[in-house]
């Protein structure tokens, strides 16, 4: 047996109340059987070797920790020279000297892997397995009992070590602040660490296993509540990619489990390739009359959103795939197959409605309130033993209903800056806070991202309000003291207005800029104001470059047109500074590196083209250039609007798809939360204009404003009396 190794933390105090004492942040650094051990009052007699230790040396104290691996758990000729190796790793981990916790024969740190793999291999029989193979093999429990916690893959805390403080929601930049304040009792409390294990289970079949964890990730990623299992998700998205890599059976030869897995781990950043889909997506698989592929409806499901994930135009498999199961699925709702089925909804708004041209919000809602109709009780499983779907549906609702409070704050102080600034005074301007803040709160949902969403929806605001003065409101000579004035900037007074309308816009843009000026520099420790400036510039002198072409009658070729007008379409001033308030420090270099640039290209063009193809025959009659006419006109006439029309889908779809695959990408100069907000953009452009010009109407988008602002859910079935307290 081996001898048991006493430990101390730094000074006299003993580990266990070393580690209670700072709130269990010591105990990430012990070996798991330790850490488990240390979290019950009988922690240590719950093990025996432990015990038959105390018994043999009396002197041991309670409050001392003593820990030596099970015989039965590493075999009589490794556990005596792991220990000590563990320990040291617990040493070199936290820098300190390994004497300080070492008592007896001083390890060597390179033997720490070898015995490791060689306790593996007795588990296996024998067998040389890698870790996760080893761990499903044995159940998981006996080899994870042995390793440290860094080298395992999760690992499931039996509580809480720390009382957790009540949650507290500030909402900022408004007059009158909210706070919500979750009650001590309050379900969500149980949310605060981590629920999910991916741990096999002894006597659980492994056959499904990948595909419930990753049900497990879509449910909270749906639901908008996977900020809170961050490090239990990535376990969960490492572990499937490296059974993808290593083409494991349970994800090749099962559809559903590898379409899932191709399209969570790509929009997780993943490097995945399509053509793993190829020998599992073959159509032949489903049966061609109706009987034989009403059973494979989830599988078509699967199959078809993997379709949309496409991040070049060279995935053609993915293209097919689309084909193919968007027309099974349609030739299902058709037949009435499926109308009685919790899949009918799900599938239809597939269908409807592919996942970048919804808002991330929208959908969450769409998700909780019909949580119980998802056909399959996916978080009814050993992965998350502690907690059942009512326990995921509260905090769903929870965090959903807290954040309409703060929605609602934010929206009445951007309303209070609109007539302030006597925005409201301007009778040429189209009035669509609603909308933006819709497009704001969409998408940069979570509650710390207040600032980026008030600058998102003001900024929205003035640019619509600039694009209206330069079309229709503005005469010639106000538009051009509008660009001097800008160009001035802080030596603007030298000049005068000439008019109240450029008095008012200006003045508008002048104070937005210098107050996020202001507040951006403090976060990136670097004055970025004149950055801000210059975004407006750029758009105020495109804008004025389009005011020439009109007066002049110019029409310039389609490639003239789409540099100038990807500027014109104003996303700048509303995306870019929206960069420096999601957290990154992005340091002057890389606003002049080429993937900023690309990112705003992309992201500009597919939004302007997505405009163009709705908006034609308005701005036709108005005397403006559109891509649409421009094409029908260089065409000579051969090209009808219906085909111009046509002839520009296929850039929007390489925009949106070199933009994805830019975002998606883990190489270049820009974080990934900065990329993510040109993704969401466009996101907007397509929820807008995918089926219309719903940016103009006031009442297209009216119900998903109130929806993600002010409706209290409406849950479906038997979860409509189950609504949480949410706070008292």
């Amino acid at each position: 047996m081996a001898k048991p190794v006493k430990l101390t933390a730094a000074g006299s105090l003993p580990l266990m109340k070393a580690c209670l004492s700072s709130g269990g942040r010591h105990l990430g650094s012990l070996p798991c059987g330790m850490a488990t051990m240390m979290l019950t009052q009988r922690g240590i007699a719950s093990r025996p070797w432990v015990n038959r230790d105390r018994q043999q040396h009396p002197s041991i104290s309670s409050s001392s920790v003593y820990y030596s691996p099970p015989a039965t758990a590493l075999g009589s000729s490794s556990s005596s020279s792991l220990a000590p190796a563990l320990l040291l790793a617990v040493a070199v981990r936290r820098r300190r000297a390994p004497s300080s916790l070492l008592s007896g024969r001083q390890p060597k740190f390179p033997r720490l892997m070898a015995n490791t793999n060689a306790a593996a291999n007795k588990l296996c029989g024998g067998r040389s397995m890698p870790p996760a193979a080893c761990c499903r093999h044995s159940g998981g429990q006996r080899f994870l009992s042995s390793l440290p916690c860094w080298m395992m893959p999760s690992t499931q805390l039996a509580g809480d070590l720390r009382r957790r403080p009540a949650k507290v929601t500030r909402v900022a930049q408004v007059h009158k602040t909210l706070e919500v304040e979750e009650p001590a009792n309050s379900s969500a409390k149980n949310f605060s660490g981590g629920i999910i294990s991916t741990q096999h289970n002894k006597g659980t079949s492994s056959e499904s296993t990948i595909r419930k964890q990753l049900q497990q990730v879509d449910v909270l990623q749906n639901m908008g509540i996977s900020r809170h299992f961050a490090a239990e998700i990535k376990c969960i998205l490492d572990m499937t990619y490296s059974c993808w890599l290593q083409r494991d059976e349970e994800i090749t030869l099962d559809v559903e489990t590898c379409a899932m897995a191709f399209r969570i781990l790509r929009m997780n950043g993943y490097n995945v390739s399509a053509d793993e889909l190829y020998d599992v997506a073959q159509a032949s698989w489903f049966h061609p009359s109706l009987e034989g592929y009403l059973s494979d409806t989830r599988s078509l499901l699967e199959l078809h959103k993997a379709s949309k994930v496409s991040i070049s135009e060279d995935e053609s498999i993915l293209d097919t795939i689309g084909s193919w199961s968007g027309w099974l699925l349609k030739e299902q709702l058709r037949s009435g197959a499926l109308q009685s089925t919790p899949l009918f909804r799900e599938v239809e708004h597939a269908l409807e409605c592919p996942f970048y041209t919804t808002l991330d919000r929208l959908d969450h809602r769409r998700n909780i309130e019909n949580f119980d109709a998802t056909g399959h009780q996916m978080l009814k499983t050993s992965y998350l033993s502690c907690y059942n779907n009512n326990d995921i549906l509260a905090l769903g609702v929870r965090d959903f209903s807290a954040s309409q409070f703060t929605y609602q704050e934010e929206l009445r102080h951007i309303d209070s800056w609109v007539k302030e600034s006597r925005l409201d005074q301007l009778p040429f301007a189209r009035q669509k806070l609603a909308y933006f803040y819709l497009s704001a709160a969409g998408t940069i949902f979570t509650p710390e991202l207040s600032d980026a969403r008030i600058l998102w929806a003001k900024n929205g605001v003035l640019t619509t309000v600039v694009d209206d003065f330069f079309d229709v409101g503005g005469s010639t000579e106000e538009l051009e003291n509008l660009v001097t004035l800008v160009e001035m900037w802080d030596e603007h007074h030298k000049i005068e207005f000439y008019s109240e309308h450029v008095e008012i816009v200006f003045s508008a843009i002048y104070t937005s800029v210098n107050e996020l000026g202001e507040k951006a520099s403090l976060l990136q420790d670097r004055d970025v104001t004149k950055h801000l400036v210059e975004i407006w510039l750029d758009l105020l002198r495109s804008m004025m470059t389009e005011v020439e072409w009109r007066t002049s009658s110019y029409v310039p070729t389609a490639e003239e047109y789409i540099t100038n007008a990807a500027l014109t379409f104003a996303l700048g001033p509303i995306v870019l500074p929206a960069l420096y308030f999601v957290g990154p420090k992005i340091p002057e270099p890389v606003v002049e590196d080429p993937e900023y640039n690309e990112l705003f290209r992309l992201m500009s063009t597919c939004g302007r083209l997505l405009n163009d193809a709705q908006t034609y025959e308005r701005e036709y009659k108005e005397g403006k250039v559109n891509i649409v006419s421009i094409l029908v006109h260089q065409s000579g006439g051969s090209m009808s609007i219906a085909d111009a029309r046509r002839e520009i889908q296929k850039p929007i779809d390489t925009c949106r798809r070199d933009l994805l695959r830019l975002v998606l990408s883990k190489e270049g100069a820009i974080p990934r939360p900065c990329k993510e907000l040109f993704w969401k953009m466009c996101k907007v452009c397509y929820f807008f204009y995918s089926q219309g010009d719903a940016f103009s109407s006031p009442e297209a988008k009216a119900r998903e404003v109130d929806a993600v602002v002010n409706l209290p859910l409406q849950l479906k079935g038997s979860n409509a009396n189950k609504l949480p307290v949410l706070w008292e």
